[in-house]
Parts: C-alpha cells; structure tokens; sequence
C-alpha cells in the first residue's frame, strides 16, 4: 500500500537512492505514491564527507528520517544518519511486512481488486489494528471476531480470514467453541463432571496446546483453545466437544456442539 498523502516531520520512511550529486541524494519514498525526498550531504552520514559514493549507492535501499516537509515547493528533506540500526531494522521489517499484506489483499480480492475498495479495507485495518499487516496476524489468530468491530462486510470479512489463516504465520492461534450438555437423570451433575473432565484431555493435551472448559449458563459450556495453528486449535477444540458429548450420551443424555453462543454474553 502506498500513501497518497505526505509523510510528517519525524517520521522514519523507507526509499531507495535513485541520483546521487555533489550536495546529496534524491530518495525515492518507497512508502508514499510519486513522493521524491533530498538527503543533503551534511544528512548523509556523521562528520566530514568528502565524497557522497563512499557511504552510498543509487539503487540503495536506506531508511530516512523526515526532517521537514514543504507540501508547496513539493520537497521534503530527510536525514539518513538519524536513523540508528535497530531504527533501521524495526522499520524494514515494518516496510516488508505491508508487503506481504499487500500481497494478501490481492489473494483475498483476486487482481480485480479496484482502488477505492483496497482503501476502504486498507483503512478499516489501519484504524482498527494501526497496520494491515496486523489486521491479517488478529484475523489469522482471532478469526472472525477479531473484524467484529469494523465496518467490513460479511464476505470481506471470510475472504480476509479465510486467506490470514492460510498465509500469516502466527505464534499461536485461539479459537472458542460451545458444547450443550444435558443429561435427564438423578445422576446428571455426576455425569457432567465426567464429561468436562473428558472435555478437558484428562491430563493428555500435548504441552504446546492450551484448553480450557468453563460454565457460561445452564446447559451451555464454553471451550478455548490455544495453539501454535488454527488447523490443531480447531481439531482440538472439536474433539474436546465429541469427548464431552459422548459420556453424557452414554449415559442418555446429549451433547450438542456449536461455534457461537446461544445467548448473549453478560
């Protein structure tokens, strides 16, 4: 994605030296559509510089601080030496991740995808998770719930997780299901506690997965999983609501999975 606007005074950008003179550098602003910066010599790097070639190349890929911008005379002057390496590094990482986002965006929408509806999905993840990048990373871990509060449509929205959870790589992923239980006999509150005891492993989740039972409201029972990929957070969680159903139905009773919740949460 690039920004149409201008960046501000401060701010880190990523560009690419495209003309080196005697004075200094024109920078490319990699982030900003048709945005060129200057980088005097002075700017370049720290203490006398006798030929600008020495400590760069057209071509480069550098990372600048803006130190002024002049939207009238369209210049903005940047300064590479301000930037020190883990400012440097942070913001790389930063730049190729919007990349990868962008990259995203298309396999979600097809090439098809027309400017106004990228800026529209663009901006919904820029104001709700500050960069696309983490819009897709909540939406690969949270699904679903984790757009709740945008304004994206239904279908976006399954596009957007359906993509997340094949392409972003995650540390781990949570997902929640619920599971009814019922058991019509004098020894129901017995044979519900087997059962969330067979919900929750008994004691044979591996250790890089994390369940959890809990009471939500009579007969319904809230199950979450956390786990290194959506895929095993999701058999977990299924065969934690079969496990559960199948010692109340032993017992003639039912168990009935589903993936929301029957009432409103408090």
């Amino acid at each position: 994605m690039k920004y149409s606007g201008w960046p501000d005074p401060g701010e880190l950008v990523v560009g690419r030296i495209d003309e080196i003179e005697d004075f200094g550098v024109f920078v490319d602003m990699l982030e900003y559509e048709d945005k060129r910066g200057l980088c005097h010599i002075s700017e370049v790097a720290s203490g006398w510089i006798k030929n600008v070639r020495d400590h760069v190349n057209e071509g480069q890929t550098v990372v600048a601080k803006v130190l002024e911008v002049d939207e009238g005379s369209q210049q903005v002057d940047l300064s590479i030496k301000d930037v020190n390496d883990h400012q440097r590094k942070e913001k790389i990482q930063e730049w190729k991740n919007e990349q990868k986002a962008d990259n995203w965006m298309e396999l979600a929408f097809g090439e098809d995808l027309d400017d106004e509806t990228y800026a529209a999905i663009a901006n919904e993840f820029l104001a709700e998770f500050g960069s696309m990048y983490d819009g897709f990373e909540q939406a690969a871990i949270h699904g679903q719930e984790a757009l709740d509060d945008t304004d994206l449509d239904d279908e976006e929205v399954e596009r957007i997780v359906e993509t997340a959870r094949e392409n972003v790589s995650v540390p781990y992923v949570n997902v929640t299901g619920y599971v009814d239980l019922s058991v019509p006999t004098a020894a129901g509150v017995d044979v519900i506690k087997e059962a969330l005891q067979a919900a929750e492993g008994n004691g044979e989740i591996p250790d890089e997965v994390e369940l959890e039972v809990t009471y939500v409201g009579s007969p319904e029972y809230r199950i979450r999983v956390r786990a290194p990929d959506y895929k095993t957070a999701e058999s977990h969680l299924e065969e934690s609501a079969d496990r559960a159903s199948a010692v109340v139905s032993d017992h003639g009773g039912t168990g009935t999975y589903h993936r929301e919740r029957n009432t409103d949460e408090e």
